[in-house]
């Protein structure tokens, strides 16, 4: 493993970074920051698998992955992050070797195992944001709760059929609406990939905006997908966004004060 950096750049990771740093709102601060972030990533599947390639390469200092799956043939059309001779092998180990491939200059942390509420509680403290890409309500429930317990960023994203959708829930701000003010488990727990199908570009497009989100809330630049929820239809190419407020009914903001 790597050390994370320090906040001096070699000429190595200058020139490997130099078209972020050239850009407005980015330049070597910005690299610093993403050198020192921390990322966690849920779910190593579809969106996960889209988005990680963007934080490694973007040169995030730490990313944690979890998941507990292994790689199914019926994974490929959408999660190209892995080849034909993953199929069988642990996402998160496969998913780590690519990773490290791709920046060797980064930290990976893997937990391989399904995870409840009270180690999420303690994985997630400290963390610069999470990226929400799983597939299971229970897991998004209890991942909630444990961002909003400490109050760490949480970039939401899911995709079936020819559909995705994507918020950012920062609760950094006192205010902040939850995954649970928008979503009842009843409205959530809706299907999945396995049994609905997803068009695979949806996915991507969908992942890619999680990352491209998690870099902007370290970054502290531009308009955050924050108090509203961006919803894409491929089949008319066409997005579509809504804003929403903290429910204060809420049974997860009532849990988090205790």
């Amino acid at each position: 493993m790597i050390k994370i950096h320090d906040g001096s750049l070699t000429d190595a990771e200058l020139l490997r970074y130099s078209r972020h740093i050239m850009l407005d709102q980015f330049d070597l601060e910005g690299q610093n920051k993403l050198n020192a972030a921390h990322v966690i990533v849920v779910g190593c599947g579809g969106l996960g698998m889209a988005a990680l390639p963007l934080l490694a390469g973007a040169g995030i200092g730490k990313i944690t992955l979890i998941d507990f799956d292994i790689v199914d043939i019926t994974n490929l059309h959408r999660q190209t992050g892995y080849q034909m001779q993953d199929v069988g092998l642990s996402k998160v180990q496969q998913a780590a070797k690519h990773l490290q491939a791709l920046n060797p200059n980064i930290i990976l942390e893997i937990i391989e195992q399904k995870v409840t509420f009270s180690q999420l509680e303690t994985i997630v403290a400290g963390a610069s944001c999470v990226l929400d890409c799983s597939d299971n309500f229970s897991l998004r429930k209890d991942l909630n709760r444990a961002c909003l317990k400490n109050q760490v960023p949480l970039v939401s994203g899911s995709a079936v059929r020819y559909e995705g959708q994507l918020t950012v829930f920062d609760f950094r701000e006192g205010e902040s609406a939850c995954y649970e003010c928008l979503f009842s488990g009843e409205q959530a727990d809706d299907g999945n990939c396995a049994l609905f199908g997803v068009f695979s570009p949806v996915v991507h497009i969908i992942g890619v905006s999680q990352a491209q989100e998690a870099l902007k809330l370290i970054l502290e630049i531009g308009d955050v997908a924050t108090h509203r929820i961006y919803l894409y239809n491929a089949l008319t190419f066409s997005w579509q966004n809504f804003g929403y407020r903290r429910n204060p009914h809420c049974q997860a903001h009532d849990e988090s004060l205790y």
